[in-house]
């Protein structure tokens, strides 16, 4: 899940900056949030949280931000874009995992706790932060919903990555946030898993052989072909670079693909259990 265990974020300076700048021009051009959000196609809901530097402001907020306030406008706005970076307000123990993430050429996840962070659609993830003992402000909320949105944009971002997902079914069955939420996560899983760079597999409730008892498994594959690993426990994380190490956890993750469910029967079952709800 990759989860920001007990270090809250500060409010990214490249996001706050981005948002200033956005406020900027807007009120240059005279223009309300009300009356901007409808021109650029967002709620002034979302408008204002992209300014005050809550939420990592979309690509084509700023095509269509050159529409509406001019090429100028669109050029100063397109310099801030420049300064922001994914990894704006993941906590700093993550960060350097998510460094490596950002030039992997493959991932490979094992969950046993919550849905993996890069495939959990938003509702699902304001279920788990809304739940976070201590419990959290909404402004810390918004900033962690925020940053894991950001994240997935890896998926797409990175066509070429080779993507694999273990995920155990105890997971889907336990129906975090209520029906609602998982609904949504049961479409959101189907749609990812079409993706040609996503394998998605389900281990099964009940499996007699399961190489996963060592806990969750984080592995990617650097641009140079070297394996390197990561783990989380409640209020620490390591990362794995001994080659004996993140040899044993490679062997793991292999025993798991061939006992986990494959990605066809994945997916169907997906689909029986979304249609059960």
């Amino acid at each position: 899940m990759a989860t920001d265990n007990g270090c809250e974020p500060e409010l990214s300076d490249s996001l706050k900056t981005f948002g200033a700048v956005l406020k900027a021009l807007r009120e240059e051009a005279r223009l309300t949030q009300e009356q901007f959000a409808p021109l650029v196609r967002y709620s002034a809901a979302y408008i204002a949280k992209i300014e005050q530097g809550k939420r990592f402001p979309p690509r084509d907020l700023l095509d269509r931000s050159e529409e509406v306030l001019g090429a100028v406008a669109a050029k100063v706005l397109k310099a801030a874009a420049r300064s922001l970076t994914r990894t704006a307000g993941l906590a700093s123990w993550f960060q350097q995992w998510a460094g490596i993430e950002e030039g992997a050429v493959s991932l490979y996840t094992y969950e046993c706790r919550a849905v993996p962070g890069l495939l959990q659609p938003e509702p699902y993830i304001r279920s788990i932060f809304e739940r976070r003992l201590p419990p959290l402000a909404e402004e810390q909320i918004e900033r962690q919903v925020t940053a894991r949105l950001e994240r997935q944009r890896l998926l797409t971002d990175r066509p070429n990555t080779a993507f694999s997902f273990i995920i155990e079914q105890a997971l889907l069955e336990r129906h975090m946030g209520g029906p609602e939420v998982t609904r949504c996560l049961f479409d959101h899983l189907l749609e990812q898993g079409e993706r040609r760079n996503v394998e998605l597999q389900v281990m099964p409730l009940r499996m007699y052989d399961h190489a996963g008892v060592n806990g969750l498994i984080y592995l990617a594959e650097t641009s140079r072909h070297e394996w390197v690993g990561y783990s989380e426990g409640q209020q620490s994380s390591v990362l794995i670079t001994s080659p004996a190490d993140v040899s044993a956890m490679l062997q793991r993750y292999g025993r798991l693909r061939s006992q986990a469910l494959g990605r066809e029967a994945t997916m169907s079952l997906l689909a029986e259990m979304r249609g059960a709800l």
